[in-house]
């Protein structure tokens, strides 16, 4: 089935492994793994495929290079800028993304083995596991950019770690390296980056030669919570896209291609 899925999916890199474990790798590592329309619309879709694989217990996913995904391409990114059709096929993807990463029967986990901002930064905190790099940084990066913190940011990092916590890192849109992750518990576990593929490796396979539906079923009850927060994640989204419309985001994008400092309303 994944030789299928290589067609289809062009920036994602697929591995059958032992035991049932599929590594899934992004793979733009020239554009540090950025997220164009095509790679977007991938990370939204591709769940879908690989909960109805049957040979597929758990999931893997990193990414190529140095970068987990940094971000969103700004060639991409600045077409949304008071484009109502971009943002709207946005809009829904950003939302199929989170909504089928917590419905997908199968265990997820990330290793994030680098640089992790927007919807890579969203695939890396929807799975069920996070595993980090300690010398890698991550940021939502949203308010950064003049919009707000829409993405998955507003659905699971209060669940993560803390409502004040995730109003301090979202408002700032300060890094975070593993380590500091780790302790305020927005990943499941930082270990050192030339131990990361192992550790996720392992996991998963402990994971995997277990009791497939125990696992599943145990996912499912826990995600209940994410599923009680859609309403908020809804409205943040739409909120995400409403700033899109407005003169901060035009300014925030052109300040990032222009590499100086944005000037805010």
């Amino acid at each position: 089935m994944t030789k299928e899925w290589h067609k289809k999916y062009q920036h994602l890199m697929f591995e059958e492994k032992e035991h049932g474990i599929l590594l899934m790798t992004i793979n733009r590592p020239e554009q540090m793994n950025a997220t164009d329309a095509a790679l977007h619309n991938a990370l939204s879709k591709v769940w879908l495929d690989i909960d109805d694989d049957p040979d597929v217990r758990v999931v893997v996913v990193t990414g190529a290079g140095r970068a987990f995904s940094a971000g969103g391409d700004l060639a991409w990114v600045s077409k949304m800028v008071n484009n109502y059709d971009e943002m709207k096929v946005a809009f829904k993807e950003a939302g199929d993304l989170v909504y089928r990463m917590s419905q997908c029967s199968k265990i997820i986990i990330s290793a994030i083995n680098g640089t992790a901002v927007g919807a890579g930064l969203a695939v890396a905190l929807m799975a069920d596991i996070s595993l980090m790099a300690e010398e890698a940084k991550i940021t939502d990066g949203h308010v950064r950019l003049g919009v707000a913190a829409g993405d998955h940011a507003n659905i699971i990092w209060p669940m993560l770690c803390g409502l004040a916590k995730a109003k301090y890192y979202l408002l700032t849109a300060d890094f975070i390296d593993g380590k500091t992750a780790d302790q305020i518990g927005l990943v499941s576990k930082a270990v050192p980056a030339d131990e990361l593929m192992d550790f996720a490796m392992k996991t998963a396979t402990k994971i995997a030669t277990g009791p497939r539906d125990a696992a599943s079923f145990t996912k499912r009850a826990l995600n209940l919570w994410i599923t009680q927060a859609a309403p908020a994640f809804d409205a943040s989204l739409a909120l995400e896209m409403l700033n899109f419309m407005g003169h901060d985001a035009a300014e925030g994008v052109a300040a990032l291609q222009e590499k100086r400092s944005p000037k805010f309303d």
